[in-house]
This record gives structure tokens, C-alpha cells and sequence, in this order.
């Protein structure tokens, strides 16, 4: 597929990906400001590529008709929290079929031992055994090393778990570029400043996941607002009444003020004060008002945008012809490099 040139690197601002899984109804707090927020301020300074990579989301069995709907759902969220498609690239990474083609061509000099000390794979087949881990989580690396390198990426937001992968994909560029030319840019990590890191309701010693074994401790973004307010009010805390800010000594309520302060705006000092002397109760109502503030107008919007789908589909189609703009010129640079015969026509 051929697109508008390519703008060159020089010209334009230093390029950013990232994406998520849809791998349930609905993202949860931790994505919304771990990720989704961060992403909405980098619009400002970055040319941003956003993608609701649903390739990496078939690495496990899932319902075709679920993934369908979670991936629309996914989209809707990103828009909801400030995604513009005006000053983003939005798509979802199976319309772009340039990422699994430079897939395979990254597979072949990615060495097998390489792949299998990658930190998830081994832990996950661990848990599952061989006879249930799939070829496509033993190569999920390289896949995620293929959406990175695809548009020329400068810089990837990523959290410790995925640093390995990074890792690899600067590996991967580094070996491709020596080996058959300069072709790829070598991303950076891009590490964002006072990230909130919010952790799971009912073990704050855990980070908040989709994957969690309860649901009791996620803060669905999607959740009905009673049900939000029933699960911070059953917050695990510790034995104490005094509310101050020590992840050791008190995770849970550390937690809770997290929360509180990333989404109020206010340091987490002025909250100390404010509840000085006041007890866990009145700390659980007044974040679950806040919470309700933020999460009502967002699932309001995101309601909004799949009562559409038509549009909302009209919306990531073209951003999937962005996106192809960019991918398919690196991939004919790939296929070029490696030696591939072009069809007659093409140059």
C-alpha cells in the first residue's frame, strides 16, 4: 500500500509508540494513569501512533466475537480519555498487515535461545506448561519488536515489565541495520516523570492488572459508580487509624492516597493534613467521590462512542491508512534489504 511520503525524522516531532491489550470489557485505574493519561500529554510533544494491538491479544484462547467487541471497546476508551485522532495516529494493529510480515523477517534473526530468556515467556510457560503455551507467546517479543520498528518509533513508554522487550527490539534494529544497512531507528525507553503507580484494592503490595484473580481490588473505568464506591470502601487498610503516606509500613492507604492525589490534582502532603486526625472511613468516601468525578464523564463518553460503531470504525480505518502510510514504506525498505523479489511494476 502506498501513502502520503513519509515526512522525514528531522522534520518532525520525535516519534512515540505504545498500545493495549483488549483483553477485557473495560481498562481498569492503573491503565488510565499509568498510560492512557501520559499518552494524552505526549499529543502535545511527540507524533504519537496508538494502536489497540489485538495481534498480541490471540497469544491466549479467546472468543472471536469477544475480541471483536473488546478491541471496538478498547478504541472507545482511548478516545473517551483524549486520544484525538487530529493530532494522533489511532488503529488497531490487525488492519496494518505490515506488522506481522516484518514479523517473520525479525523471527528469522532472533536467535531461538534469545527469545526463550525473555523474563513473561518463562514465567507464563512455567505456570502453564509446554503442551499449553502457544508458538505465538514464545514470539511475542519479536511481534512487539516488529510494531515498534515499523514506524521508525524514537521513543517507547514502558514499565519494568516490558523493558526486556525493548531491550530486544533495540537488539533486533542494531543487528538488522549492521547486517544488511541502515534501515531501522533504534528506540529509546521514554521514561514519564511522576507516573502514579496504583496498585491492586485488595493486595496493594500488587500491582492492579486485568489478570487479577478478584476483581475486588480493580477499579474498572467502565464499572457502574456503585459498585466503584462499594470496592474503595472495602479497601484493605491495616489495623491503625492514623492516614499518612508509608508504602511499607501502610501499602494499602498509601494507595489510596495515590489514587486520591493523581486524580484530585492536590499533593499528597495536603491530604495528609486535611485527614490529620480523621479516620479510614472518611478518607474511602471522599476518594470514591473523586473517583465517581473523573470515571462518570468518562464512561459517559466512551457509552457514546459505541453506540456508534459505524463511526467509531470510520475513525480507525482511517488511522489504519496513517499508520499503512508509514509501515509500508519501512517494510519495502525491509524486503529490499533482505533481497526479496519485488512484482513486476514496483519499484
Amino acid at each position: 500500500m502506498r501513502g502520503m511520503p513519509e515526512t522525514p525524522p528531522d522534520l518532525r516531532p520525535p516519534r512515540v509508540l505504545s498500545g493495549m491489550q483488549p483483553t477485557s470489557d473495560s481498562l481498569h485505574l492503573g491503565n488510565y494513569l499509568g498510560a492512557l493519561v501520559q499518552w494524552v500529554r505526549l499529543q502535545d510533544t511527540h507524533d504519537a501512533f496508538y494502536c489497540v494491538v489485538d495481534l498480541h491479544a490471540i497469544t491466549v484462547e479467546v472468543d472471536p466475537a469477544l475480541l471483536r467487541e473488546r478491541s471496538r471497546r478498547t478504541a472507545a476508551q482511548y478516545l473517551a480519555g483524549g486520544v484525538d485522532p487530529a493530532r494522533s495516529t489511532l488503529f488497531v494493529q490487525s488492519h496494518v498487515p505490515e506488522h506481522a510480515e516484518l514479523a517473520w523477517v525479525l523471527g528469522c534473526i532472533t536467535g531461538f535461545g534469545e527469545a526463550g530468556r525473555m523474563t513473561q515467556f518463562k514465567d507464563k510457560s512455567g505456570r502453564h506448561g509446554a503442551d499449553r503455551t502457544s508458538v505465538g507467546l514464545f514470539t511475542y517479543p519479536v511481534l512487539m519488536a516488529a510494531d515498534i520498528l515499523l514506524y521508525q518509533t524514537d521513543q517507547v513508554p514502558v514499565g519494568e515489565d516490558q523493558r526486556q522487550h525493548l531491550e530486544l527490539t533495540r537488539d533486533l534494529a542494531q543487528r538488522f541495520n549492521t547486517r544488511f544497512g541502515p534501515t531501522f531507528t533504534v528506540p529509546e525507553p521514554h521514561i514519564v516523570r511522576e507516573t502514579a503507580k496504583i496498585y491492586d484494592l485488595q493486595d496493594p503490595t500488587a500491582k492492579m492488572s486485568k489478570s487479577a484473580s478478584s476483581l475486588a481490588g480493580v477499579i474498572d473505568l467502565l464499572e457502574e459508580p456503585k459498585v466503584t464506591a462499594k470496592r474503595i470502601r472495602s479497601a484493605v487498610t491495616d489495623p491503625e487509624r492514623e492516614i499518612r503516606f508509608d508504602p511499607e509500613a501502610k501499602p494499602g492507604v498509601a494507595n489510596l492516597l495515590t489514587i486520591y492525589s493523581a486524580l484530585s490534582g492536590r499533593s499528597i502532603e495536603d491530604l495528609e493534613k486535611d485527614y490529620d486526625g480523621k479516620g479510614y472511613g472518611d478518607l474511602k468516601g471522599d476518594l470514591a467521590q473523586v473517583v465517581g468525578d473523573v470515571l462518570t464523564p468518562f464512561r459517559e463518553r466512551t457509552l457514546a462512542y459505541l453506540d456508534d460503531p459505524a463511526a467509531l470504525d470510520a475513525v480507525l480505518a482511517e488511522g489504519a491508512q496513517k499508520a499503512r502510510a508509514v509501515a509500508s514504506t519501512t517494510l519495502e525498505q525491509v524486503y529490499d534489504r533482505v533481497g526479496f523479489l519485488r512484482p513486476a511494476g514496483r519499484r
